[in-house]
């Protein structure tokens, strides 16, 4: 399963409510990988004119704009639109006359569930993602919130 879309969104949205840039070894600690894959990874978000990066003491990466100027659609494509679903005729030249009507099916079913689900991605802002976040914390109880706290996520996340 490919979770760089899921990742690139909770990284983007804790750089959206941080003070300054997000240094590589922190955002690789906060998502449990390493530094070059992170790098990696945020270089197209870079190409794609929603990130920067500053190299050196104090550098790091930062939003060069709005939570609310940022899609899931344009996160997933700055990403390098990977295949939404893995599903897949089994022969993609199948000479069976059923296995080819199994395919177009299939087939149209997989275009119809994609476009509908990137059209549901051009829809969710970052910011609204974030709105989310900020009313699940107010339904917690400080206590809630502490335990959380202490279970080492980032700065402010209590997740």
């Amino acid at each position: 399963m490919d979770a760089r879309l899921s990742r690139m969104l909770h990284l983007l949205i804790h750089m959206g409510r941080m003070d300054g840039p997000l240094t590589s070894d922190a955002a690789a600690a906060m998502l449990g990988t390493n530094p070059v894959v992170v790098r990696r990874t945020m270089a197209g978000l870079r190409d794609a004119g929603y990130v920067r990066s500053v190299k050196g003491h104090g550098g790091g990466w930062s939003l060069t704009g709005r939570l609310g100027d940022i899609t899931m659609l344009d996160v997933h494509r700055a990403l390098g639109e990977n295949r939404i679903f893995a599903l897949g005729p089994a022969d993609p030249k199948a000479s069976c006359l059923v296995e080819q009507a199994v395919n177009c099916s299939l087939e149209e079913a997989l275009c119809e569930a994609e476009q509908l689900l990137l059209r549901r991605l051009a829809d969710v802002s970052l910011a609204d993602i974030a709105a989310d976040f900020d009313r699940r914390m107010a339904d917690l109880s400080p206590d809630q919130i502490a335990a959380r706290g202490r279970k080492g996520g980032a700065p402010g996340d209590a997740s």
